[in-house]
């Protein structure tokens, strides 16, 4: 949805993800990470952005993610 900060309305926000421990390091977070990014470009989102625990951030950089001031976004080619 267009926004002051996002004009176009193609900024894509990704929330609450969460896996729960018992299925923890099986690449299930990487696939669902992966399913949203490629649904977004097929959209024309032209960034993503997160907010990111310490424990997610290793996942999210190994993806593209970049820190920002309060968040870390993907910029989508």
């Amino acid at each position: 949805m267009p926004t002051y900060h996002n004009p176009s309305g193609n900024k894509a926000y990704i929330m609450n993800m969460y896996t729960d421990p018992e299925y923890r390091r099986k690449g299930i977070a990487i696939r669902v990470l992966d399913r949203l990014v490629k649904d977004s470009k097929r959209r024309g989102i032209t960034a993503i952005s997160l907010e990111a625990t310490d424990m997610g951030r290793p996942l999210y950089e190994k993806y593209g993610f970049v820190a920002m001031d309060h968040e870390m976004e993907l910029p989508v080619p």
